[in-house]
């Protein structure tokens, strides 16, 4: 265990210091008019807030095991460096588990940043643009990774306490839908690729 501890940690080191010298699905498909005003209170604040790791060690640990996994998906490992700190910062700052997030992203967009979808959902997360206007921000873009991040993480946890802790029930209503093939694909990348370390 200490052995592979100690590749994945040399692993990170050699990403990090390459990513430094090279130089650094829906959200909720409802309309406007049946926004809950707590949930829009919350993306609100979100929207407002300005490094998650508090451990530098196991950091490079879970930056290392992630990028060797999104590797096919994303090539660019300074891109892919950038992600998954977002995706690591904005999930732990909405408290829900990184690896989750990076489940939803891969069902929503498969990690593309100007995804678009048929309802016009956008970004990594797919986010309605009606949320921009509900919460006063409407110069904000949300194929700007962070934005799209924090966005869809604070509406995932608002679902997920309002179904108190379905993880089942919170994706159906973050997708917008009734069926359970949305929330068994979330499930089984979640299980199968992203799995927390």
């Amino acid at each position: 265990m200490k052995s592979c501890k100690t590749v994945l940690s040399l692993f990170a080191a050699t990403l990090i210091a390459g990513f430094f010298l090279t130089g650094i699905a829906q959200a909720s498909r409802t309309t406007p008019e049946v926004i809950d005003p707590e949930l829009r209170v919350l993306v609100k604040q979100a929207a407002l807030e300005t490094d998650s790791f508090h451990d530098r060690f196991d950091g490079e640990v879970w930056l290392a095991d992630m990028s060797q996994r999104l590797e096919r998906r994303v090539p660019d490992p300074a891109f892919r460096i950038e992600l998954l700190k977002n995706v690591h910062y904005e999930a732990r700052r909405a408290d829900l588990p990184p690896e989750l997030v990076l489940a939803v992203i891969e069902v929503e967009s498969n990690f593309s940043q100007y995804a678009i979808s048929v309802a016009g959902a956008r970004g990594l997360m797919q986010v309605m643009p009606f949320w921009l206007k509900e919460i006063g921000r409407p110069g904000d873009s949300l194929f700007r990774i962070q934005t799209n991040l924090r966005f869809g993480c604070t509406i995932l946890k608002y679902y997920l306490q309002k179904e108190k802790g379905n993880l089942h029930a919170a994706l159906k209503r973050y997708n917008g839908t009734r069926e359970s093939k949305y929330s068994f694909k979330v499930d089984k990348a979640y299980k199968t690729r992203w799995y927390p370390q």
